[in-house]
C-alpha cells in the first residue's frame, strides 16, 4: 500500500514538473521567434501576435490537462482499489 501510494506522489510531481519544463521551453521558443519574425517584418506585428496569442493557450492548455491528471491520480487513486 505504501509503495503504491509513494509511486504514485512521485509520478504526480513527476507530470507537473516536466509538464511547467515543457511549458516554459515553449514559451521561450515562442517568444523568440516571435521577435525575430517581428524584427524581420514590424507591419506583420498584428497577425503574428494573434497567432502566438493562440498557440500561448495551446500550450497551456496541455499543462492544464497534465494537472488535472496529476489531481486525479492525487486525489482519487485508481491503483489502490487493485490491492
Amino acid at each position: 500500500m505504501e509503495a503504491v501510494v509513494s509511486m504514485t506522489v512521485l509520478a504526480v510531481a513527476l507530470i507537473i514538473g516536466l509538464g511547467a519544463l515543457g511549458t516554459a521551453i515553449g514559451f521561450a521558443i515562442l517568444g523568440g521567434k516571435f521577435l525575430e519574425g517581428a524584427a524581420r517584418n514590424p507591419e506583420t506585428v498584428p497577425m503574428l501576435q494573434t497567432k502566438m496569442f493562440i498557440i500561448a493557450g495551446l500550450l497551456d492548455a496541455v499543462t492544464m490537462i497534465g494537472v488535472g491528471l496529476a489531481l486525479f491520480l492525487h486525489l482519487q487513486n485508481p491503483f489502490i482499489a487493485h490491492l
